[in-house]
């Protein structure tokens, strides 16, 4: 069994889960790329949704054997088997111990804020995970998660070896995989994407979550519209792509992506996250197919790639009738201000994320969209193209510099301010519509 994406993985995962919903269970993602399927599980059954953070401890100077592990509350699972056969000073496990308690406290707030833990007294409890190698760690949040008052722990994946999960129904009560293959080498081998889940995407999956659908989002509406891969119909020619409406959403935000990139590029998906989790739409597809792609100057040519932007565009208004706005990366902020500088655009708003908004060039006194630009510090050539361009726009705009920040903004920090001033430009401008 393949999964195009995590997403796809959860659907499927919470349609083997449905015998569990009268049970009025609890479900758990393991961070990072856990939590994306456990969100979708969480939505299908109507379920709460936190995170399960759980930290090995490793015996000093053999860490890959660990001797217990350790969870929020408090909660401690110790081998003391495995303590006295190590023969490791009782001052060195403290010492293990101690830093991993640093870690799992940070992680929890990186994840969750100011929220609190969910409750798990006499409750069922479903761990969730995108994949299973060895099972050393869905073992230990089995074990947390039963500490912390579970009644009834439920482990469920999309993929493991066969001899994991049967050591794993062990150590839980119960345990859903959709996929056993005997050729197992790893669990990315079984997804189309398995690009990288940013901590951004984690923090705003279990916000969205927590949030609730929106008061008078009604079942059916564009806005309770299911997420999923879609295929863009842009002037006749099919693209993939992904498309998110959260509960209650206001507006679509389209991202074109630049040079190199293409939908599953982490960077936007956690900006696309984080709009998500502030009830705003989004659709990622390929502005390339994949042979258009193998040919680099196809990523310059901006007037082809804002046309099929803006035929990408009409297809979607036929599919959603909500405001739209475009998020533009690199060559692909261009594409978005060429394409919103057409007379019959109407486009709420653009931002550009390390953008080359000087290749639209004399289209760039057309664009009437508040447009933002966003630049890393660090980024000094990118940053005179954008200050350039900024005097040719004749619309409402504005020019944010990220302190520190290079092309990628791959600095801590970094795209948690992009994701915010991108989140906030929409907001106003789009809500306003």
């Amino acid at each position: 069994m393949l999964f195009t994406h995590r997403t796809d993985a959860g659907e499927r995962l919470a349609e083997a889960l449905r015998h569990l919903q009268g049970e009025d269970p609890v479900v758990l993602g393991l961070p990072r790329g856990g939590v994306p399927v456990a969100f979708q599980v969480a939505r299908a059954l109507g379920a709460p949704l936190d995170v399960i953070v759980v930290r090995k401890l490793g015996v000093p100077y053999h860490r890959e054997l660990g001797f217990g592990a350790i969870g929020e509350g408090g909660v401690r699972v110790i081998s003391e088997d495995i303590v006295r056969s190590s023969r490791v000073k009782q001052a060195d496990l403290a010492a293990v111990e101690h830093a991993e308690e640093a870690e799992l406290a940070r992680q929890a707030r990186r994840f969750r804020g100011d929220r609190p833990r969910a409750a798990l007294d006499g409750r069922t409890v479903i761990v969730v995970d995108d994949g299973i190698a060895t099972g050393a760690t869905a073992a230990a949040a089995c074990e947390v998660v039963r500490a912390q008052g579970a009644a009834r722990v439920v482990l469920a994946v999309p993929v493991a070896p066969p001899d994991a999960v049967a050591w794993l129904r062990g150590e839980a009560d119960e345990v859903v995989c959709l996929s056993t293959p005997r050729a197992f080498r790893a669990v990315g081998e079984w997804y189309q994407d398995f690009s990288q889940t940013p901590d951004e995407e984690v923090v705003s999956l279990l916000a969205r979550a927590a949030a609730g659908p929106a008061p008078g989002s009604a079942p059916g509406s564009a806005a309770a519209a299911r997420s999923g891969p879609v295929e863009v119909d842009a002037g006749g020619l099919v693209l993939a792509g992904d498309l998110a409406l959260p509960e209650g959403a206001g507006a679509v935000v389209m991202f074109a992506h630049g040079s190199g990139s293409s939908r599953r590029s982490p960077r936007n998906r956690a900006v696309a996250a984080d709009l998500n989790g502030a009830r705003l739409g989004t659709l990622l597809f390929d502005l390339l197919t994949p042979a258009e792609e193998a040919d680099r100057a196809n990523v310059f040519a901006i007037e082809p790639l804002a046309g099929r932007l803006a035929d990408a565009t009409r297809w979607l208004r036929r599919r959603v009738p909500l405001p739209i706005g475009y998020f533009g990366a690199s060559t692909g902020a261009a594409a978005a201000l060429w394409a919103a500088a057409d007379a019959d655009a109407d486009i709420g708003a653009v931002v550009s994320r390390g953008g080359r908004p000087d290749l639209a060039g004399p289209r760039l006194a057309g664009v009437r969209a508040p447009t933002l630009l966003i630049v890393g510090a660090r980024d000094t050539t990118v940053l005179d193209l954008n200050r350039a361009a900024q005097h040719e726009l004749r619309c409402e705009n504005r020019l944010e510099i990220v302190p520190g920040a290079t092309h990628l903004f791959e600095e801590p920090g970094a795209l948690d301010a992009v994701a915010a001033l991108a989140r906030d430009w929409f907001a106003g401008h789009l809500a306003a519509r």
